[in-house]
C-alpha cells in the first residue's frame, strides 16, 4: 500500500472534526470551566450561576459556572404560590426564539456526549414506527416532571427521579469527592445511575436516544424550532422534493426544522440541490 491510499485509509477511519463539533465542545467547556471545583468537589456559587445557559446543563456540576434553564424552571416553579418564573420563562423564550433546537445541535454537552457513544462501532437501531412513537414521551415527562410534580409536590421531579446528565455531571464528582455524601446514598441515587448508565448504553445503537425520547427541554425548544429567527432552512425555489434530507436523517423527522430537528446541518450535505443552508429565516432573512 502506498503512501497516498495509506492516507486515505487514515482520513475515513478518523474524519476531521466539523465545525459543529469544534462549537459542541467550546460549549461543553464553556459551560464547566471552574475546573477548580472537579478538584475540590465543591459546586461554584459565583454571580454567573444566577444566569442561565441555553444547552442542559446541571447546575450542581462542580464545574458549572451558570444555571440550567430546565433546573431554573423547576425551582422556580415551587415557589409558584407566591411569586411567578418570569425570568427563566422569559429566558426559555428568548432561547427558543432566537435559536429553537439550534441549541440542541450545537450548545448542548449531552447531546454531544451521545453522538461520541453512538460513534462506537456496533449496530444501530434505525428510525422505525417505534422511534416516531417514543418520541412524543418527552411531552410527556416534560408536562410531568418538570411542570406539575414542582407544583403539585413542590419537588424538582426531573432533577431529582430522572436527569442522566445531572447525575453524570452533578451527582457522580460529588460523590467521588465527597467522602460525607457517599455515606447518604440510598435507593433513589441508586436508581438515578441505573437510569444513567441505560440511558447512556442505548445511545450507543440508537441516535440521541435521550434527545429524541426523554429530554423535556428539548420538547420546549421543538415547539419554536419552526418559528426561530435563525437556524436551518430550505429554500423552497431551490428544492425539488426529493426526500434525501428526511430520509438520511437519524431523527424522527417529517421535515427539515421540524419539532425533531436539531438542526445539526446533516440534511444540509445530502441536499443534491444545494436549497439547504443556515441563516436568518423569512420575515428576519431574505426570502
Amino acid at each position: 500500500m502506498n503512501d497516498k491510499s495509506s492516507k486515505e485509509n487514515k482520513r475515513r477511519r478518523f474524519p476531521k472534526p466539523s465545525a459543529r463539533r469544534y462549537v459542541q465542545l467550546i460549549a461543553a467547556v464553556l459551560y464547566n470551566c471552574n475546573f477548580a471545583g472537579f478538584i475540590k468537589g465543591k459546586i461554584f456559587r459565583g454571580a454567573t450561576k444566577g444566569v442561565c445557559v441555553p444547552g442542559l446543563n446541571c447546575y450542581s456540576c462542580p464545574g458549572a459556572t451558570a444555571a440550567c434553564p430546565l433546573g431554573s424552571l423547576q425551582s422556580g416553579l415551587l415557589s409558584w404560590r407566591t411569586k411567578l418564573p418570569f425570568y427563566i420563562i422569559g429566558t426559555l423564550l428568548l432561547f427558543g426564539l432566537f435559536l429553537g433546537r439550534f441549541i440542541c445541535g450545537f450548545l448542548c454537552p449531552f447531546g454531544l456526549l451521545q453522538e461520541l457513544l453512538h460513534k462506537l462501532p456496533t449496530p444501530k437501531i434505525k428510525k422505525n414506527r417505534l422511534t416516531r412513537a417514543l418520541s412524543r414521551l418527552k411531552y410527556l415527562i416534560l408536562a410531568v416532571f418538570v411542570i406539575m410534580i414542582p407544583v403539585v409536590k413542590l419537588t424538582p421531579g426531573f432533577c431529582k427521579y430522572i436527569c442522566p446528565a445531572g447525575t453524570l455531571e452533578g451527582g457522580v464528582p460529588l460523590v467521588i469527592k465527597n467522602e460525607a455524601l457517599r455515606g447518604m446514598l440510598g435507593g433513589l441515587f441508586s436508581w438515578k445511575v441505573f437510569l444513567l448508565a441505560a440511558v447512556l448504553l442505548l445511545c450507543v445503537f440508537c441516535y440521541r436516544a435521550f434527545c429524541r425520547f426523554i429530554c423535556p427541554l428539548g420538547a420546549i425548544y421543538s415547539f419554536f424550532n419552526p418559528i426561530s429567527f435563525f437556524g436551518i432552512k430550505v429554500d423552497k425555489s431551490k428544492c425539488t422534493g426529493c426526500g434525501a434530507c428526511v430520509r438520511g436523517c437519524k431523527l424522527d423527522v417529517k421535515r427539515v426544522c421540524d419539532g425533531e430537528c436539531v438542526q445539526c446541518g446533516d440534511c444540509k450535505k445530502r441536499c443534491p440541490a444545494n436549497a439547504i443552508s443556515y441563516g436568518f429565516k423569512p420575515p428576519f432573512g431574505e426570502k
